[in-house]
C-alpha cells in the first residue's frame, strides 16, 4: 500500500502532467483555425484544376496519346504510395490511421503481384513502417518548417515526377487525413500519377468538348498544367494533413487533460482515507497505551 508520501507525489505529478496536456490543448486550437482555413481555400483551387484539367484531356483526339503524366505508362506493376504523416507524435490516432490503411493496400497490392515502394513525408509514418517494409521505402522527407508553405509540396511532387520519368515506378498514390472536423479525420487515397479523372464526370466533359478551342492544342497546355497539378494537389493533401493532426491533437490532448481531472479526483480520495486510516491506527494505540497504564 503506497504511503502518504508517495500519494502526494502522484497527485503532484498528476497536476502538472494536466497543466501540460490543458496548455497543448490550447496551442493545437489556435493551430487549428489557421491550419483548417488553410485546407479550405485550397480546396476550390485543387478541384478548379482539375476540372479544368478534365476539360483539357476531353478535348484530346482519340487516338492521340496525350502527357506522360495524364496517360501513364499503360502498366500498374510497380506501384509507388506516398505516405503523409506527421513529424511530432501526442495527436491521437492520426498517425496510425494512416499506417493501418498503408499497411493494408500494401498487403493488398503484394498480394496481387504489384511491386510496392513507400516514399514516406513525415517522421511519425516511417519510424512506424521501418521496420515492416523498411525494404520498401525508397525515401523519405521530414516537414520541418513552422508555416507550411506551396515550397514543401513541390519539392515533393519535382521528385514523384523525376523518379517518374526514370521509370521507377507506374502510379502513385498518395495516403492522407482528409479533415471533416476536430474530431472527424477521413484516410483518403487519392492517385497522383497518372492523373485519375472521374468516368461520369469525363464523358461529360467529352461531350460539350466541342464549345471550346485550346491555342495552343490541349497537348501543350496539359504538358504545362500537370506538373503544377501534381504539385497543388500534394500541397491540398498535406493541407488537409496538417488541418486532421492539429484536430487530433486537441481532442487527443482535452481527453488527457479530463482523465487527469479524473485521475486527481481517484488519489486524492485514497490520499484522505489513507490519511483517515493513520490517524485511527494512531488514536487506537494511544488509546490502548493508556489503557495498559
Amino acid at each position: 500500500m503506497p504511503s502518504l508520501k508517495d500519494l502526494k507525489n502522484r497527485i503532484k505529478s498528476v497536476k502538472s502532467t494536466q497543466k501540460i496536456t490543458k496548455a497543448m490543448k490550447m496551442v493545437a486550437a489556435a493551430k487549428l483555425r489557421r491550419a483548417r482555413e488553410q485546407a479550405e481555400a485550397a480546396r476550390p483551387y485543387a478541384e478548379g484544376m482539375e476540372r479544368i484539367l478534365l476539360s483539357l484531356a476531353a478535348g484530346i483526339p482519340e487516338g492521340t496519346q496525350g502527357p506522360l503524366l495524364l496517360s501513364g505508362t499503360g502498366q500498374k506493376d510497380t506501384q509507388l504510395i506516398v505516405v503523409a504523416t506527421s513529424d511530432r507524435g501526442l495527436c491521437g490516432a492520426f498517425n496510425s490511421s494512416i499506417v493501418r490503411a498503408t499497411r493494408k493496400k500494401v498487403r493488398e497490392l503484394q498480394a496481387a503481384g504489384t511491386t510496392v515502394k513507400l516514399l514516406c513525408v513525415g517522421r511519425k509514418g516511417f519510424e512506424q513502417l521501418q521496420s515492416e517494409f523498411g525494404a520498401l521505402i525508397i525515401g523519405k522527407s521530414e516537414l520541418k518548417s513552422r508555416r507550411l508553405g506551396y515550397t514543401d509540396a513541390e519539392t515533393i511532387a519535382i521528385e514523384l515526377a523525376e523518379r517518374f520519368k526514370a521509370g521507377e515506378f507506374d502510379v502513385a498514390t498518395v495516403v492522407y487525413n482528409e479533415f471533416r472536423s476536430a474530431i472527424s479525420q477521413v484516410v483518403t487515397s487519392q492517385q497522383l500519377i497518372p492523373l485519375a479523372l472521374p468516368a461520369k464526370s469525363f464523358e461529360a466533359a467529352n461531350a460539350s468538348s466541342a464549345v471550346y478551342e485550346y491555342e495552343p492544342d490541349e497537348n501543350e497546355i496539359l504538358a504545362e498544367i500537370l506538373p503544377r497539378n501534381l504539385g497543388v494537389q500534394m500541397y491540398r493533401a498535406l493541407l488537409e494533413n496538417a488541418a486532421s493532426e492539429q484536430g487530433a491533437r486537441m481532442t487527443a490532448m482535452d481527453n488527457a487533460t479530463r482523465n487527469a481531472g479524473d485521475m486527481i479526483k481517484k488519489l486524492n480520495l485514497k490520499y484522505n482515507r489513507t490519511r483517515q486510516a493513520a490517524i485511527t491506527k494512531e488514536l487506537i494505540e494511544i488509546i490502548s497505551g493508556a489503557e495498559a497504564v
